[in-house]
């Protein structure tokens, strides 16, 4: 299993950093070779992505997340082997050190060729430049969500999906929802948008 780690120091509060990075659902924009995520709920997502070539689909859980400081996630199901962490260190009141740990299974001989060249390392690399890039371009966040989630609603929470613990959730200032390009994606009664933004008292379906 190949072992990533980069970090870039970014030019936001952290606040506004860690709001981002939970829309997953806008990482084709910053990330090299994710071409879709689909926000299932607070915790799960479905992932395409095509790396040397090769496309996958994937699920993936979060497993951690404490707001401004980290999310940790890992994959379930399937032939894609991943875990990882982000966290978010405040500097100062205007900037933060987002660090990317991950362990990926390479699966398939183009992914094991890119991994032994360092490949994997160099794109990550580039995917928080670019997210440096993205989220200092912008006036705000596109949105973002600040429930907890617990590594205890994961392990001992009910079959089928634990039901996090919410904190209050950010609104974006002079937004009602701060809906993204893809917070469109078909839900159901009283689901709360796929961008993750609105009030954590309101309806969860799970």
């Amino acid at each position: 299993m190949g072992m990533v780690k980069q970090t870039i120091d970014v030019d936001v509060p952290v606040r506004n950093a860690y709001n981002q990075w939970t829309q997953f659902e806008e990482f084709p924009r910053f990330m090299e070779g994710v071409e879709d995520v689909t926000q299932i709920d607070d915790r799960h997502c479905h992932w395409q992505t095509r790396v040397a070539g090769v496309r996958r689909e994937f699920d993936t859980e979060i497993v951690d997340q404490l707001p401004d400081e980290r999310i940790s996630w890992r994959t379930v199901g399937g032939e894609v082997q991943q875990k990882g962490v982000v966290t978010f260190q405040w500097l100062d009141e205007s900037h933060t050190r987002v660090s990317l740990a991950m362990d990926v299974e390479p699966h398939g001989l183009a992914e094991k060729a890119a991994d032994a060249l360092g490949l994997l390392d160099l794109r990550v690399k580039e995917d928080l430049k670019r997210f440096k890039g993205f989220i200092e371009e912008q006036d705000h966040e596109t949105g973002g969500w600040r429930g907890r989630v617990r590594p205890s609603d994961i392990d001992g929470g009910q079959a089928g999906g634990p039901t996090p613990s919410h904190a209050p959730v950010h609104e974006t200032p002079g937004t009602t929802g701060a809906p993204g390009p893809t917070s469109t994606a078909p839900g159901t009664p009283g689901a709360w948008p796929t961008n993750r933004t609105g009030d954590a008292d309101g309806p969860r379906p799970i």
